[in-house]
């Protein structure tokens, strides 16, 4: 299951990615693989769609990606569904300055595709509100479940809160922040039943993206043929004793 990478002259489509294991469920090891075309003299590759060799048959079949540009594009393979079948994980880098990754899940179980994760579709769902208030706090809310956090900026740099607060901790003018769509994506199988959870990430950003000010992190499991959300947790950076 490990991603391999292969060379081609530049303008054709390459093999960028390789995993091999039963996808389609009749217990015959598959060979999945991305191909795109490589950018010369750049890490960049374009037109990255998803390919299926069934095993059996050796019939390939070929599935669009509509997020099809970027870097270093991988592959990995799991049951995400608890159908005892492996589905196929995808991420490819957009090469941003947030670290934004585009990934997808797609079944092929049956030999019939089935998109069931699109990172697209998670960040239109999953948006935030970032508001700094006075006495050197972030108010962050989730709105999908309506959850609120409050982030402590005191023990940020003086310079960093005297732009923002006056000597009062007063804000000197009103100030939002953002939360970046998904820069990491991770299978972990929090319960050890062999169906494997999501781990998302995204980046808080107080006036910039530089400007970090910790992580947002859901998990997610399948139920209902869908992803639902099963714990929300907020990470902050520590600061220098």
């Amino acid at each position: 299951m490990n991603n391999s990478n292969f060379s081609s002259p530049m303008g054709r489509p390459t093999i960028v990615a390789l995993v091999s294991g039963d996808v389609t469920g009749d217990r015959i090891i598959d060979h999945i693989y991305l191909t795109g075309t490589k950018t010369a003299d750049s890490p960049f590759i374009q037109n990255i769609t998803l390919h299926v060799r069934d095993g059996r048959t050796g019939a390939v079949t070929s599935i669009p990606l509509h997020n099809n540009v970027g870097y270093n594009p991988t592959l990995f393979l799991g049951d995400f569904t608890g159908n005892g079948v492996d589905e196929i994980l995808i991420g490819i880098d957009t090469g941003g300055s947030g670290g934004i990754i585009n990934y997808y899940i797609v079944s092929f179980f049956g030999n019939q595709e089935k998109i069931l994760f699109d990172s697209d579709v998670y960040n239109n769902h999953f948006r935030y509100d970032v508001t700094y208030q006075d006495n050197y706090k972030v108010e962050v809310v989730s709105r999908p479940n309506n959850e609120r956090y409050i982030i402590d900026l005191s023990t940020r740099d003086a310079s960093y809160l005297n732009e923002i607060y006056d000597r009062n901790g007063k804000l000197i003018s009103p100030i939002t922040g953002f939360v970046d769509p998904l820069s990491g994506l991770y299978p972990v199988d929090f319960d050890s039943n062999g169906v494997y959870e999501l781990l998302a990430y995204q980046k808080i950003s107080g006036r910039y993206h530089a400007d970090g000010l910790g992580y947002i992190m859901n998990t997610l499991g399948w139920k209902n043929n869908g992803f639902v959300l099963q714990e929300q947790y907020l990470g902050i950076f520590g600061a220098q004793m």
